[in-house]
């Protein structure tokens, strides 16, 4: 299940002394204070602060304004030096959040087991500096160098605006979040030997995507594949957390009610363990090219998996985290694959039949159109469907229950549930009942609907097949456990339309550039999903090809048929051989 790294926002807490109570009253210019005892202060009220005059010293202003150089260099010049010379307590004083860098810092000797530190200051850049980490880590008689890059930022402290570290567990090491320690001993589970489907060992040196996939692996399968464990430096990330909230549609991440403990990570290995062997679906021939594609593309995520089994073929991201798995964003029209469903299935359009698509559809308040303005009269479904026409699914929104959306997605496609077990965490899609405008939304992939390239990937093989069938990556003979199934499956005329939909919008519509020389059976669906903040949309783009079947993003891509489409296209002509 899918997991989103929060970034708390900082709150400001005032606070008073115990047993002492203070009344403010402002009279004109001046700001009297009330203190226990019957006493007084007096402060007159200037522009940048406030002169006490209560018979002590003056109160000293607060600094305001840009930090100098020369503030910066030396507030990094003071942590740095008290980190190295291991006086914790100084260097925590140096930050903003003396409480949380003095635990970071202690457990960076103590359970990291880090010593010798050398911390050398890079060139700044306004308030961050960059510094380079080098130590030694030594545990048990064993010792190995160690060394990394880093940064801090230097801010104004709020009490008295002087120059200090801005506290964050990143400071100690780049990989560390909230809640995560450096921790040095022997490793809690077995280092594992990943191998594609043809027995090859999976590597991020020759798939980099696959960082936190292998990371996954070890966590869940180490102890089951036979291995035994080393000793290591290693994150071990913090425990997972119950609660609500929403996603982030810049990163791609996501967060749901219940969220997994993400994987730990591997530094440093003092002493290698044993690696137990994990057999896998990944192609390596497919994996290579989906590595290939999004390469040259940023911020680009891909998926190939196979309609008939579910078993996944290749997943690729350019960045670090794993959106294919685990991102969650507006899936645009790609989403209208499983709203066509829906409609047909309620006798609300059917292929051939007369549709509506006009310019513009209003709903529970809101206007929505069509790229560009256009409209189509007197055209069929399948004519909207592979123009890509919103308002002929607007325009049905009104015949529709507000849960009516979530059912088809649930029943037929097995989204939303959380309960996909692919072999490592994954975000399983959301459909969410949603009444008014958003409930209208969400039939173009809007509103409220989340999806990634793995859940995309699962709707067009699911119409392919007419049976939804989850994707995995580990083999559920290799544990035992049970793959999720969809409650119902697709009926035969939805299918067939639903086909014929996809196929004329390869052959002759929006997809048809990209999905070109691919055909007879193959079917595809673009889609572009507007993003607040961002000036170009998140392109989307997923086809079928055989028995192959692709979803990509491409987050800020534009169109689709553009950005994510030739990834997705490219991938499927290698898996076919064509």
């Amino acid at each position: 299940m899918g997991k989103r790294r929060r970034v708390d926002e900082r709150k400001t807490v005032m606070s008073s002394k115990a047993g002492r109570s203070r009344r403010h009253v402002a009279l004109g210019g001046i700001a009297v204070v009330a203190l226990g005892g019957g006493a007084f202060a007096v402060y007159t009220v200037f522009g940048g602060g406030a002169a006490a005059k209560d018979g002590s010293a003056d109160a000293k202003a607060v600094k305001t304004g840009p930090l100098s150089a020369g503030e910066v260099r030396t507030a990094a010049s003071a942590f740095l030096t008290a980190w190295q010379q291991g006086t914790v307590a100084k260097a925590a004083a140096a930050t903003d959040d003396t409480a949380a860098a003095k635990t970071a810092l202690t457990g960076f000797t103590k359970d990291a087991h880090i010593k010798d530190v050398t911390l050398t200051r890079g060139k700044r850049s306004g308030g961050k500096v960059p510094f380079t980490v080098k130590g030694t880590v030594s545990y048990k008689g064993t010792e190995k160098p160690l060394t990394y890059e880093s940064a801090l930022t230097v801010v104004r402290a709020e009490k008295d605006g002087e120059p200090v570290v801005e506290w964050q567990p990143s400071v100690v090491h780049p990989d560390l979040d909230e809640g995560d320690r450096l921790v040095t001993g022997e490793a809690g589970t077995p280092p594992v030997k990943a191998l594609d489907r043809d027995g090859g060992e999976l590597t991020t040196k020759k798939y980099p995507s696959l960082g936190s996939v292998l990371d996954g692996l070890r966590e869940k399968y180490g102890k089951k594949a036979g291995g035994k464990a080393g000793v290591e430096l290693r994150v071990v990330r913090a425990a997972a957390k119950d609660e609500s909230g929403g996603s982030d549609e810049q990163s791609g991440t996501s967060e749901k009610s219940t969220r997994e403990k993400a994987a730990d990570k591997t530094l440093l290995e003092l002493s290698e363990g044993t690696p137990g062997e994990l057999k896998t679906t990944l192609s390596p021939s497919l994996q290579a090219a989906a590595e290939e594609q999004v390469k040259s593309t940023k911020r680009a995520s891909v998926v190939v998996m196979r309609p008939s089994t579910g078993e996944i073929l290749a997943a690729a991201n350019s960045s670090s985290f794993n959106v294919a798995f685990q991102g969650s964003l507006a899936p645009g029209s790609t989403m209208k694959i499983v709203s066509s469903a829906l409609l047909i299935d309620k006798g609300l359009a059917s292929t051939d039949k007369v549709h509506p698509c006009p310019k513009f559809s209003s709903y529970g308040g809101w206007k929505f159109q069509n790229d560009d303005k256009f409209e189509i009269k007197n055209g069929s479904f399948k004519a909207s469907f592979a123009r890509s026409c919103n308002t002929a699914f607007i325009s049905q929104a009104k015949k529709l229950d507000d849960n009516s959306l979530a059912l088809e997605a649930q029943q037929v496609f097995g989204l939303g549930l959380n309960n996909w077990a692919i072999g490592v965490s994954s975000f399983d899609g959301a459909v969410p009942v949603q009444s008014d405008a958003p409930m209208a939304a969400s039939l173009i992939g809007q509103g409220g609907v989340r999806m990634n390239p793995l859940n995309m990937a699962s709707v067009v093989a699911t119409a392919k097949t007419g049976v939804f069938k989850q994707p995995y990556l580990v083999p559920p003979s290799v544990d035992g456990r049970t793959l999720a199934t969809a409650s119902r499956p697709m009926s035969g005329a939805v299918r067939a339309q639903l086909t014929e939909l996809l196929r004329y919008t390869a052959a002759a519509g929006t997809a048809a550039e990209a999905m070109s020389g691919l055909g007879p059976d193959y079917g595809a669906k673009t889609g572009s999903a507007e993003v607040d903040g961002q000036k170009q949309p998140n392109g989307w783009f997923t086809a079928w090809k055989g028995d192959l079947a692709s979803a990509g993003v491409v987050q800020q891509g534009g169109h689709g048929s553009e950005s994510a489409g030739p990834i997705v296209a490219a991938l499927l002509k290698a898996g076919s051989g064509g």
